[in-house]
């Protein structure tokens, strides 16, 4: 089985301080068959803090700096592993809350790879930051409705390659609270955000990062996936979300293999933007 990692993070990222060199080693040691470096960039965040109105929903800034520091790095990088398929990527955070500086992102021919994510809402922190035990289930499925509404109109932009962690909203209410939403709330809105995707052409990655953590399945989980096949979906892409050397691969044989119980035969990295299957074996 041939392994790729279509989503990690490095030093360029504000929620990691591992070295960029150090991953592509780890990766070059693991035999990845693609190792893409996608470091954050949170279109919402991209300007100095001094810019924004309200910074209290914010806790990082300058974003436009990160952006252009990661893409420099691999750029160089590339030439000094010429041997090694080394992937040019972002995570572009929020497009649709600030379409001009995606549009902006999206053009950079640097680029080999895009994820489209949403790690806040509108008037919301990051899940990450959300206090779940205080909030009613009523509040908890507003929030997650809120979620899968922006998800739908990230998915109508579609300007990016990948759709990033879907349902990762969920994973902070669950690890650290444990509370498990009623899900089939969102089964219309999260078919509608599936066979949009499919419609275009865009893929969906499967987060293995769940499984590491402690959730229990990968982002989005096997129903989803499995789903997003049926509406005609044909691009998955299979992502670790490392932001520490040792995680870099980790479980990526088990979203691999996910993928094929959801019916697919191929999995794919980004070059230049353009999708390169591997078949499953």
């Amino acid at each position: 089985m041939q392994l790729i990692d279509c989503h990690t993070h490095t030093q360029f990222s504000m929620d990691s301080e591992v070295d960029i060199v150090a991953m592509i080693e780890r990766a070059r040691e693991l035999g990845l068959a693609a190792y893409a470096v996608t470091d954050h960039c949170e279109c919402n965040c991209w300007y100095p803090k001094e810019y924004y109105e309200d910074t209290e929903l914010f806790d990082y800034f300058n974003c436009k700096d990160d952006f252009e520091a990661s893409l420099s790095a691999v750029t160089a990088l590339k030439e000094q592993y010429p041997d090694f398929n080394l992937i040019c990527g972002t995570e572009l955070g929020q497009p649709v809350a600030a379409l001009d500086i995606a549009e902006k992102c999206i053009s950079d021919p640097r680029l080999d790879f895009v994820i489209g994510s949403i790690h806040q809402i509108t008037n919301e922190k990051d899940f990450y930051y959300i206090n779940y035990y205080r909030m009613s289930t009523d509040e908890i499925n507003k929030l997650l409705e809120g979620y899968f509404n922006e998800i739908y109109e990230l998915c109508k932009w579609g300007k990016f390659d990948v759709l990033g962690h879907l349902t990762y909203c969920l994973r902070y209410m669950k690890i650290r609270n444990n509370i498990t939403p009623n899900m089939k709330l969102f089964d219309e809105i999260i078919t509608e955000c599936l066979r949009t995707l499919a419609d275009k052409g865009k893929g969906i990655e499967i987060n293995t990062s769940g499984i590491r953590q402690g959730f229990g399945t990968t982002f989005p989980s096997l129903k989803y996936v499995k789903l997003f096949r049926e509406l005609g979906g044909k691009i998955i892409s299979v992502g670790s979300d490392a932001h520490k050397v040792r995680d870099l691969g980790a479980n990526i044989s088990d979203g691999i293999e996910l993928a094929k119980a959801a019916g697919f035969n191929e999995i794919c990295y980004f070059k230049k933007r353009q999708p390169v299957f591997i078949r499953i074996k």
